[in-house]
């Protein structure tokens, strides 16, 4: 066996061991289903920044995103304001989901759901999102994993083999100990996660020359554009380092000039993505907090500075240099599959531990979302669905146990779609997010308007599935007219206009009885009263939003195309500054910081994540139901 392989099983096998570590004590400390589920709501400040983040950004960013620069350039690169967008959800609603799990004893948002809208259909709803969101981009990261293996031990390790091997030690520590052992492996897969694409980033300059091979190579890439006519945008610049205009308004079965980019695309998928924390899974991440406190330090500092900082710079290095290589014949050929195994085995020979390091790496970056949401789905089945419907007296043990057996069902599951249908986990692992973005009514519903009613809101997410399903890539299964994406809009852009029509039309066409509409006036006086902003802050509050709008639109939306030559000629590139870079490479670094400063204003200065003490919570809760009622809610939420 040679050096690789012996450092390479040999790190994987001290990242399982800290993996069992923690499966053992969160078993030894989960007493109760509560314990268990939402790790007994004691979660802490530091625990929960890394391991939401390692949550947010998976498998998906360590090798898809590098790989998607490699084949779509730097109009794919807008998708880096994910590390933004994905916590902008949060800042909306996290705090605020928080303070109802703390008030009212919620272990599942499919129990915050049915009690607020008094209906179980969205309890039924809520399970069948997490499942929609949860297998297929569980399968998506699982078959990662074994096809990264494959590759870096030379196909020693067959994708299957290494697929399900890998998965038993993440189904182990998950089932073994709940959502407290996910949370503090996920601590260490987010450390790794972020140090990974900062080496692979170095490797890739290291690699081509140095900075100025590296920006020598783009420029060749974009002189081969322009001389052989290939690759163009409609206004006839490359599409390595052009946007290819606000919108394309493209048949079915053609394809949009330059590549499906758009600035319309851009900021539509950062819809679908902003799914993520809009997903039933991080509801229970909400339940499970001890205090309010960490919510902004994750959402501006770790995912938006930390993260975007190493996305619009690392994964680009990555993406950019795997073209660049190719050219300088370092890689006979490259995919946006194999771009990072290839990257890594550019070590082999020179520093063989360094391999082992980051294969840990990658790894770790695509089961520390996975891990998460088989630990959340199996509490929504155990809970909305096993003790609701068929056991409502379950004990905690059988909760427990029930739970572990799901966490087993639900991996199993998302395995066999991932070897089965290979081709459809594909379509189905984009439709995730883009599923997951469904719930953005339900939750303004519950946050901030109470205007928004039972039916408007069930009705009203069930068009946004099927309008996500009809435009997204599964449309060549229906034979559909329309194609996917249809105008270059993402399915999570068409999803979500159809759910806000739909929810908005049946809400005011069918009101609530007016107990219903008196019982949700009180839990948002609560809500205010709780977390609700100063004189002071409120004066901020449309000024932040204007900028908010404006970001969407200019940084990575139809308006971004400004970005192409408002520093530079995108085709000449003798005109590139500052250090070679392309115009829209900088234009995405200044909206960047333009975002990250969007992102404090809304979490620190307005106040939208401020930190609420516990003890204000219950005492608002006195105030607003009283002593008895307390008891009454807390029995409700559960059964």
């Amino acid at each position: 066996m040679d050096a690789k392989l012996i450092w390479l099983f040999a790190f994987v096998g001290l990242y399982w061991a800290y993996c069992l570590f923690w499966g053992i004590k969160g078993a030894m400390r989960s007493k109760t289903s509560a314990d268990y589920f939402v790790a007994g709501r004691s979660i802490g400040i530091w625990v929960f920044v890394l391991a939401a983040t390692a949550t947010s950004f998976s498998g998906w960013t360590f090798v898809g995103h590098p790989g998607k620069i490699l084949t779509d350039g730097l109009p794919y690169a807008f998708a880096s304001f994910y590390a933004l967008t994905i916590p902008l959800t949060g800042v909306l609603f996290i705090r605020r989901q928080w303070l109802l799990g703390k008030a009212f004893q919620y272990i599942t948002p499919g129990e915050m759901y049915s009690d607020y809208y008094s209906s179980n259909a969205m309890r039924l709803l809520t399970v069948l999102v997490a499942f929609l969101f949860s297998v297929p981009y569980l399968g998506v990261q699982l078959r990662a994993s074994g096809d990264l293996f494959n590759v870096l031990t030379d196909g020693l390790v067959s994708l299957e083999f290494g697929m399900w091997a890998l998965s038993t030690v993440v189904i182990v520590y998950v089932a073994a100990g709940g959502l407290r052992s996910v949370a503090y492996v996920d601590c260490v897969q987010c450390i790794l996660l972020a140090l990974g694409i900062v080496i692979l980033g170095c490797i890739a300059i290291s690699f081509a020359g140095g900075w100025s091979g590296f920006t020598e190579g783009i420029a060749t890439l974009v002189s081969k554009d322009i001389a052989g006519g290939n690759n163009l945008t409609p206004a006839g610049y490359s599409r390595n380092v052009a946007i290819p205009g606000a919108v394309q308004f493209v048949s079915a079965g053609s394809k949009a000039q330059g590549g499906v980019w758009t600035g319309i695309m851009c900021m539509t998928y950062m819809f679908a993505l902003m799914g993520i924390q809009a997903s039933p899974a991080f509801s229970m991440w909400a339940f499970a907090n001890k205090t309010s406190e960490p919510f902004r330090w994750q959402q501006v500092v770790a995912s938006s500075i930390v993260i975007g900082t190493i996305l619009f710079t690392f994964t680009i290095f990555q993406g950019l240099g795997g073209n660049v290589l190719v050219e300088q014949g370092i890689f006979a050929s490259v995919t946006d599959k194999n771009l990072v195994p290839q990257l890594i085995n550019l070590l082999s020979d020179t520093a063989p531990w360094l391999v082992g390091l980051l294969a840990v790496c990658a790894l770790a970056a695509m089961q520390s979302t996975g891990a998460a949401y088989m630990s959340t789905f199996s509490g929504m089945v155990t809970r909305d669905i096993y003790r609701h419907y068929i056991s409502p007296e379950a004990s905690d043990k059988t909760q427990k146990l029930c739970g572990r057996i799901f966490v087993v069902v639900v991996t199993l599951a998302a395995l066999f779609v991932a070897t089965q249908f290979t081709g459809a986990i594909v379509m189905l692992g984009g439709l995730a997010v883009a599923y997951g973005f469904q719930m953005y009514p339900a939750l303004l519903g519950i946050c901030y308007f109470s205007c928004l009613t039972r039916k408007g809101v069930v009705w009203g997410l069930v068009a946004g599935l099927v309008a996500v399903t009809l435009t997204d890539r599964t449309v060549a299964l229906f034979g559909l007219p329309w194609g996917a994406f249809p105008w270059t809009v993402h399915s999570a852009g068409w999803g979500i206009f159809f759910n806000l029509l739909v929810t908005l039309i049946v809400s005011f066409t069918f009101p609530d009885p007016e107990e219903e509409r008196e019982k949700r006036t009180k839990r948002h006086a609560f809500i205010q009263a709780v977390s609700g902003l100063t004189e002071d802050q409120k004066k901020l509050v449309k000024p932040a939003w204007i900028l908010t709008i404006i970001w969407f639109l200019v940084g990575f939306g139809p308006f971004a195309t400004v970005g192409n030559t408002l520093f530079s000629n995108p085709n000449t590139p003798s005109t590139w500054a500052p250090f070679g870079l392309p115009s829209l490479w900088v234009w995405q670094l200044l909206m960047l910081l333009f975002g990250i400063f969007v992102m404090w204003l809304l979490a620190f200065k307005v106040g939208l994540s401020s930190p609420v003490p516990p003890e204000r919570v219950e005492q608002a809760y006195k105030e607003h139901f009283g002593e008895k009622e307390e008891s009454a809610e807390a029995e409700t939420a559960a059964s």
